[in-house]
């Protein structure tokens, strides 16, 4: 008698954001989606590359340590940070934070970073990834920034721009290694790290 297909590990989402989930069910795999809760305050002197790779990984075991001790998951945690002249941008929240924003980056070069973190509870091993992502913003007038503002209500999005919706007419140019980067979840590079962690992804053991 033949042994069972073993069953794949867990997959999990370690994530609030619907731009991520979206993303994710690209892949056509099972997951969950675990919201973790951890401090996203950046640290005094960190870089935005550090902040988002030790938010990345934190928010994956965070979500990991809340696991059955018997329970085998991959956990999928990740963190986008905005940068110019050595600034961190966050999310805005509110309507003026936003516009406030955006006429601060227009006509400038952006840089997203978008931290990607794959946790294996069963090794402890945490797979990690900066992709950049280069934006050049549109210099635009504050009655356009406005109005895009009031369409697309990007309030929860890094740099206030939602590439993915009205949010690209405000861009000149993006260059990156992974289009799916600048919205939040670089697949590429989780395809590759699924891979690496054996994860059945498009029938490969």
């Amino acid at each position: 008698m033949s042994d069972s297909p073993k069953r794949p590990p867990r997959l999990i989402l370690a994530s609030s954001s619907p731009y991520r989930r979206e993303l994710l069910e690209r892949l056509r795999v099972p997951f969950d989606v675990v919201v973790p809760a951890i401090d996203e305050t950046p640290l005094a002197g960190e870089t935005p590359e550090a902040t988002a790779l030790r938010l990345s990984e934190a928010k994956a075991r965070a979500v990991a340590s809340g696991l059955g001790a018997d329970e085998h998951a991959l956990v999928i945690g990740s963190d986008q940070v905005a940068t110019y002249d050595g600034l961190q941008i966050g999310k805005p929240g509110t309507h003026d934070k936003a516009l406030a924003q955006l006429q601060a980056m227009r006509g400038r070069e952006v840089l997203f970073h978008s931290a990607l973190c794959l946790f294996d509870n069963a090794t402890d091993n945490a797979q990690s990834v900066d992709v950049i992502t280069r934006v050049r913003f549109r210099d635009l007038p504050d009655a356009a920034l406005d109005a895009y503002l009031r369409a697309e209500t990007p309030y929860d999005v890094a740099g206030s721009a939602k590439s993915e919706g009205l949010g690209i007419a405000l861009l000149e140019a993006i260059h990156s290694d992974d289009p799916t980067a600048l919205v939040g979840l670089p697949l590429i590079a989780l395809s590759s790290m699924l891979l690496a962690a054996g994860y059945p992804l498009l029938g490969a053991r």
